[in-house]
């Protein structure tokens, strides 16, 4: 019988097949319906910095505004202790997960900066999450910061919440890195067990008519996943770490290359969002027929057999491929 595990963060997954982060998580019998339905493992909504930050300064603010507190001076992060609405309602949803679902749960952290929100990766873990994501999304806008600045706070960063925690740690990346191979190697060098590629930066619209910034959420496309494909497929071999490939995985197929590239698990949202888990049994079947009439025995006989360093022509993933898109362009035309 074709055998579909797989690992992930040391965790054994019963197949690839992996819910990202998203509102999926936020309603307990939704988490439950994907389980039904199949999924290997479910991350959580993210808990954002500037959440937990705006929230504990709004309480805090609150409580001590007959005393010596201004709003003017209210540009920091106060010290332990301070409550947070937000985390305190995610924490709880960890572990009612936990509690109510047999597959890992991931906790998701979103920032960018050192600081006390930091401590609530540790809280996270205490609440029962299997493992953490820590999502790196930021957008430089300010000139006189470097990339070298950048990378620096980032790996730092990585650093302060791995050793917080016991628990596995996968961090989520941004494509927009200059040297993306050296970055990844010093992220886990930091303490990242696994690298999850890559987060969708969602752009925002004007509005002609009322001349407004307009933010839209666009759902992905199985042509979305061909940037992480190239990235794992480089990476695999190269860095000593687990990785998620995420953003397009709509399809069998996509689990499959996904798989062939070096990724551990396929991470899937938009589909979910769009179409329901009644997706998942069918992709977990096609997956099974697949590699049965392929002749391939598990998942992990494939995982990384079309990677740059298995492939005849590594070239492929490089400049080259650029010159071959082009030419069979000119080509066709």
């Amino acid at each position: 019988m074709t055998d579909l595990s797989t690992t992930y963060l040391g965790l054994n997954l019963k197949n690839p097949l992996v819910a990202s982060a998203s509102p999926l998580s936020k309603k307990m019998d939704t988490a439950r319906k994907l389980e039904d339905a199949g999924v290997a493992a479910i991350v959580m909504y993210s808990l954002f910095e500037e959440q937990i930050i705006h929230e504990s300064l709004e309480l805090d603010h609150f409580l001590t505004r007959d005393t010596d507190s201004y709003a003017e001076a209210m540009s920091y992060l106060p010290d332990g202790g301070t409550y947070s609405m937000g985390a305190e309602k995610y924490l709880t949803q960890v572990t009612a997960l936990k509690k109510s679902l047999s597959i890992p749960v991931i906790g998701s952290l979103n920032g960018v900066s050192k600081g006390g929100w930091t401590k609530y990766a540790k809280q996270i873990q205490d609440a029962g999450a299997d493992a953490l994501e820590l999502n790196l999304y930021f957008i430089p806008t300010d000139p006189d910061l470097t990339a070298q600045e950048l990378e620096n706070a980032q790996v730092e960063l990585v650093a302060e919440v791995k050793s917080a925690i016991t628990i596995p740690l996968a961090v989520k990346l941004s494509p927009f890195v200059t040297a993306l191979p050296n970055f990844v190697r010093r992220i886990v060098k930091a303490g990242a067990n696994g690298l999850v590629l890559f987060n969708r930066f969602y752009q925002p619209d004007f509005d002609l008519e009322e001349l407004e910034i307009v933010h839209s959420l666009d759902l992905s496309t199985s042509a979305d996943m061909r940037l992480p494909l190239r990235w794992i497929s480089i990476l695999h071999g190269n860095v000593n770490a687990d990785f998620a490939l995420t953003s397009g995985v709509h399809t069998s197929n996509d689990v499959l290359k996904a798989m062939m590239a070096g990724a551990n698990v396929a991470m899937m949202a938009s589909n979910l969002l769009h179409n329901g888990e009644g997706v998942i049994p069918t992709m977990l079947n096609e997956i099974g027929w697949w590699m049965e009439s392929h002749e391939y025995e598990s998942i992990k006989q494939m995982q990384g057999s079309m990677s740059q360093k298995s492939v005849k022509e590594p070239a492929a993933f490089e400049r080259a491929n650029y010159m071959k898109v082009l030419n069979s362009f000119r080509s066709n035309f």
